[in-house]
């Protein structure tokens, strides 16, 4: 005798009949659905007139390439023969996107932020001018351990305290999360944007400006430290052999005032003239090898800087994106009534279980 094989599976009539089934009940809760809907919609709309407006600023530069030339490269070629490094090379630790992320390390934000800007006539740093933005200085006037912290311009951190480091660590998550953006639009095109986004306008500007300017010139200082130190001790020999000469000239004609109108048989007299003599010719020769590649350290030197170059600057009025009025009831509207429909659906789920 054959058994006959339960079927699980639900036909379309069924289906249709299930889904009548569930519109019915949710249209007779129409009354609560509506109600949330009105009440989600006043809330978004409440939210949207809380809601600061916030402001991006954009800049824009593209990295120099730092490729030898053919003359500056023959140049090069015959300072390396005295066994002289010019430093014409250049190193590659911050480009590409090791400069991103440069732009966006904590070192190079927090001095930026202790950078000083003017604001209603007075000079204060943009860390304070952004805690006041957010509005801590209200909120730490009950706590004693915060209220006396001030944050004065000062990129050397000279009276920074524990609690001033931890303040600038919490400022720095904050901008790094949702303020500050470094990258590429295009992979193929060199341009590098920076996008710094916050409640204050002039504090999005500021910043975007302050922070190009202080990792350019760290990355500038950087990328130039080897032939800067090549041209200082350069410069260095080249004052000391100039010094060297100028006492064997004076030592020369020294020499030849104590050797005036002598017997000419007697040639020993002689010798510390002709000492000086050589003495004046090797220098001589010497700095003028030194002189020349001081000046071949100096061109190296201005080959390598500046390595940024900024394209746009951002000009005010700045781009502001606001959570607007009709937004905030339409989403507010939707996703509360959503929220309210799967309540229900849960909850009648649960009852039939």
């Amino acid at each position: 005798m054959n058994e006959q094989i339960p079927n699980d599976e639900i036909s379309l009539k069924e289906l249709i009949e299930k889904g009548s089934e569930w519109f019915s009940y949710l249209l007779g809760q129409w009354k609560i659905i509506v109600l949330a809907g009105v009440i989600g919609a006043a809330l978004g709309l409440a939210y949207s007139f809380i809601k600061k407006p916030v402001y991006t600023a954009t800049l824009s530069f593209a990295l120099e390439d730092e490729k030898t030339g053919g003359g500056l490269g023959g140049a090069l070629g015959l300072a390396s023969s005295f066994g002289i490094d010019l430093g014409g090379g250049g190193g590659s630790i911050f480009t590409g996107s090791n400069l991103t992320e440069l732009f966006k390390s904590r070192a190079m934000v927090e001095q930026t932020l202790l950078s000083p800007v003017v604001v209603d006539g007075k000079t204060i740093s943009l860390a304070e001018m952004y805690i006041q933005n957010q509005g801590w200085r209200e909120k730490w006037n009950d706590k004693p351990k915060f209220a006396t912290i001030q944050f004065l311009p000062d990129t050397k951190r000279t009276h920074f305290t524990r609690v001033h480091d931890s303040i600038l660590g919490v400022v720095y998550q904050d901008l790094s999360k949702t303020g500050l953006s470094v990258g590429q639009k295009d992979k193929k095109i060199a341009i590098i944007n920076i996008d710094v986004s916050s409640t204050n306008e002039l504090f999005s500007k500021y910043f975007t400006e302050a922070l190009v300017k202080e990792v350019s010139d760290f990355y500038v200082t950087t990328k130039s430290k080897k032939a800067r130190m090549n041209m200082d001790v350069l410069e260095r020999q080249t004052d000391s052999i100039r010094g060297e000469l100028n006492g064997a000239i004076t030592g020369v004609a020294v020499a030849n005032d104590n050797t005036f109108g002598l017997n000419p048989a007697m040639n020993v007299r002689r010798a510390p003239s002709a000492r000086r003599q050589v003495d004046v010719q090797a220098n001589t020769a010497i700095l003028t090898e030194l002189v020349k590649q001081s000046e071949l350290a100096k061109v190296t030197l201005r080959k390598e800087t500046p390595l940024i170059q900024v394209i746009d600057r951002p000009i005010l009025p700045l781009k502001k994106e606001k959570f607007g009025k009709v937004k905030g009831l339409v989403l507010g509207g939707f996703l509360a009534g959503f929220l309210v429909v799967l309540g229900l659906i849960v909850r009648r789920i649960l009852k039939m279980i």
